[in-house]
């Protein structure tokens, strides 16, 4: 017979238990919101009378002590005050003392939130900040210790959640999709390892971001993003009109095989990246301010012209210009459709703001688990969906005006906008 079976029943606190009674008789409670309303009524009541013992050890008296005391310092009245607690706004009067001495501990001055530090701890580890800094923060702020096993067990109930994001049902059509990796190191079997997240950011057919959802895997390569890719269409994704991705072999062909229709774009990101690391840190900038008068020109031939030259300056760094001479024909194709849409191709912001929000996490240094990497990524990416709050990408209904253009992409996009 398991432990758990023979465990016998913990007696209770014969006081809790009268109390608990007390309240049940006395508020009638008939389900949980009764009873959260009943424990809401008593909290005001139960800090007033906390202040007032607060009160009583810093005067040296009671409220009703009538005879000789050690102090000319006396009560002086009330501050009225709304504490936010988990179980909504309690109205407290918090009492005064005439020189204005008292500091009270229960809930400190400019103290106006009481709810749980749950959902504290996980925006500030959502924002990047180690075990170590969380804990300091809490006892800076709340005056008590809190472990990291504490922390660990608050951030690991957002593993379920992240669980059912990565498995919800997706939209059916997307106008663009940027597909990224990076890398993070784990902790496993007394080694460190180096693992690829992939991550997918979806534009959908209001120019609305969504990120589609990570995957963990040995080492980026061609198999494992066909793997990817099937996941999503069997999530429910339809029709993709372009997707921006790198230049891993293969890749394009297997896209088109699943997504047949889409547009595949190799990502200026990625080709900007490569081409960077044979070009001194010096002259990042300016090169980088080069090359966007190549992919940014007004038309085919200011490209063309632009580009000439781009290798004519940057010949001194033969590496670097050979990345653009051999992917020439993908920056050729942005000029296939108009300024607006290219621009949503070939801007890098969007992507780089989601990997900046990840290194916020991942620069930590190396990860415990995957689950420690998975929950870290989540709760970044819950912090992107409150700064996107629903709204479309800049100018997209210039974007979406382009695209009507071609008509083939059109009759795509009303199928899905009359969904």
């Amino acid at each position: 017979m398991s432990t758990t079976l023979m465990a016998r029943k913990q007696k209770r606190d014969p006081r809790t238990v009268a109390i608990a009674k007390a309240i049940l008789e006395q508020y009638n409670c008939k389900n949980v919101e009764d009873m959260q309303d009943a424990i809401k009524d008593i909290f005001g009541p139960m800090f007033e009378a906390m202040l007032q013992g607060e009160m009583d050890s810093h005067l040296g008296y009671e409220s009703n002590d009538h005879g000789p005391k050690s102090t000319e310092n006396r009560r002086n009245g009330y501050n009225s005050k709304t504490l936010k607690s988990t179980y909504g706004d309690i109205p407290v009067e918090v009492p005064r003392d005439r020189d204005a001495s008292f500091e009270p501990q229960v809930i400190p001055k400019r103290t106006r939130d009481v709810s749980g530090i749950e959902d504290k701890v996980l925006s500030m580890y959502a924002r990047g900040m180690s075990q170590r800094d969380i804990a300091d923060t809490v006892e800076d702020i709340y005056g008590f210790g809190i472990s990291h096993d504490t922390i660990s067990a608050i951030t690991d109930r957002v593993i379920e959640t992240a669980d059912e994001w990565q498995n919800r049902p997706l939209k059916k059509f997307y106008t663009f999709l940027f597909v990224d990796c990076l890398y993070v190191s784990v902790r496993k079997e007394m080694e460190t390892k180096n693992l690829a997240v992939y991550m997918i950011l979806g534009y959908d057919v209001n120019g609305i971001k969504d990120i589609l959802g990570l995957w963990i895997g040995e080492a980026e390569g061609k198999h494992y993003w066909m793997q990817i890719f099937d996941e999503i269409k069997a999530s429910g994704v339809e029709d993709v009109l372009f997707i921006s991705m790198d230049g891993v072999s293969g890749l394009e062909e297997g896209a088109r095989s699943i997504f047949k229709d889409a547009v595949v774009q190799r990502c200026i990101v990625h080709l900007i990246r490569n081409s960077i690391r044979y070009i001194p840190s010096k002259d990042y900038k300016t090169y980088t301010a080069q090359l966007e008068k190549v992919y940014g020109a007004s038309s085919l031939k200011a490209a063309e012209a632009e580009f000439e030259r781009f290798k004519q300056a940057w010949s001194q760094y033969p590496g670097a210009v050979d990345v653009w001479v051999r992917n020439w024909q993908h920056v050729e194709q942005l000029f296939n459709y108009g300024s607006a849409v290219r621009k949503v191709m070939y801007t890098t912001n969007s992507i780089e703001a989601v990997n900046s929000s990840f290194r916020k996490v991942t620069k930590k240094g190396s990860f415990p688990s995957e689950d420690a990497v998975r929950k870290a990524l989540y709760l970044r990416i819950t912090e992107l969906y409150k700064k996107w709050n629903g709204r479309p990408v800049a100018n997209w209904a210039l974007v979406r005006n382009q695209l009507s253009m071609d008509d083939k992409m059109q009759s795509r996009i009303l199928k899905y906008e009359e969904l």
